[in-house]
């Protein structure tokens, strides 16, 4: 049997009814009292399939029909679908690379005009999202959502295998890699591989020797703006970090974990060949030298090779006569500081003899 239904339908829907499902088809859209045929799907199927069965095709056929009435722009490169011409544009713009936004200040591309806005802000030094507890402003509402965990506490996302805790997704994402071991991000240049494409951006720059951040004061580039940051406190003489043992200040944080080990006499490091003991990684790094026998540091002028950068550093001095250390009493200047601290009393000349300097 067919029975009549007045309706205001506006596109073809499903119901379902205890006994089976009917299928509702818009016939005429003119009046509200336009008639719908509503037909029981038990008299349009094959009967041989199973009722459960057909009702869940012909609800899924249903589905992706009032999808694609939904989202008719579809990529063909990767099958997903839009409700709007303007995001499928802005999507397709993933595929082919195109980045038609350009900061008139300094020429860089953005596939997306919102990008580019929050790009200004860098130029304009915008920053309207303030946090209530401490003040500091953010260019973007995210940026502030992610800082105010610092004041909650918050780290909703865990890691299942050590259980550390992360307020951000894209910081456990990263540190799964150490336990997955994955490195996706490789340098063209040697081979090295990195976890994160910053790290690997950053690395480029000693092949391109790019130093794109400058210290008004004295010149001197840097590859990366926190170690533009922590050099400025060279001249600021700023030092935030102190110890609480005996009260000596740094102006890096990592300064004042290294030092710590001093009082606490931590030697997290072993050599596995002769078992010496270190507080830092990049003091056993250098020790391995001495098994190993590598020396890959190599002045250009004569050849030598040395274990350490620092040492072929000074050497270089020898053949550039540079002496960037003097007096502030006579003008006297030295190639090396400890040989100017000598000079002004500050260190006894016999600790030097325990200071190796390799010339």
């Amino acid at each position: 049997p067919i029975w009549g239904l007045p309706c205001k339908a506006m596109a073809e829907t499903y119901y379902y009814s205890p006994n089976s499902l009917f299928f509702i088809q818009q016939i005429g859209l003119k009046q509200e009292t336009d008639t719908c045929m509503m037909v029981p799907v038990d008299e349009q199927t094959d009967h041989t399939e199973s009722e459960p069965n057909r009702n869940q095709v012909i609800f899924q056929e249903a589905k992706n029909q009032n999808q694609e009435r939904r989202k008719p722009f579809s990529c063909v490169i990767c099958k997903k679908c839009f409700a709007f011409k303007s995001a499928f544009d802005a999507h397709m713009r993933t595929h082919t690379g195109e980045k038609p936004f350009t900061c008139v200040k300094c020429g860089k591309g953005f596939s997306h005009k919102g990008n580019l806005t929050k790009h200004m802000m860098i130029h304009t030094g915008e920053k309207p999202f303030s946090c209530v507890n401490c003040g500091k402003s953010f260019s973007q509402k995210g940026n502030l959502t992610q800082h105010m965990m610092i004041h909650t506490g918050e780290k909703p996302f865990s890691c299942v295998n050590c259980g550390k805790c992360f307020s951000q997704k894209q910081d456990l994402t990263q540190h799964m890699m150490i336990h997955t071991g994955e490195k996706p991000f490789s340098c063209v240049n040697c081979g090295k591989c990195f976890s994160r494409k910053q790290d690997l951006t950053k690395h480029m720059m000693i092949h391109t020797g790019e130093k794109p951040f400058s210290c008004v004061n004295c010149g001197k580039g840097f590859s990366q703006k926190g170690n533009l940051t922590q050099h400025m406190m060279i001249h600021t003489g700023e030092k935030p970090f102190s110890c609480v043992k005996c009260g000596k200040s740094f102006s890096q944080k990592q300064v004042l974990t290294q030092h710590m080990m001093i009082h606490t006499g931590e030697k997290p490091f072993s050599c596995v060949t002769c078992g010496k003991r270190f507080s830092r990684k990049q003091h056993l790094t250098r020790h391995m030298m001495i098994h190993t026998g590598e020396k890959p540091f190599s002045c250009v002028k004569c050849g030598k090779g040395f274990s350490h950068k620092q040492h072929l550093t000074l050497h270089m001095m020898i053949h550039t006569g540079e002496k960037p250390f003097s007096c502030v009493k006579c003008g006297k200047s030295f190639s090396q500081k400890q040989h100017m601290k000598i000079h002004t009393g500050e260190k006894l000349f016999l600790q030097l003899l325990y200071t190796p300097v390799l010339l």
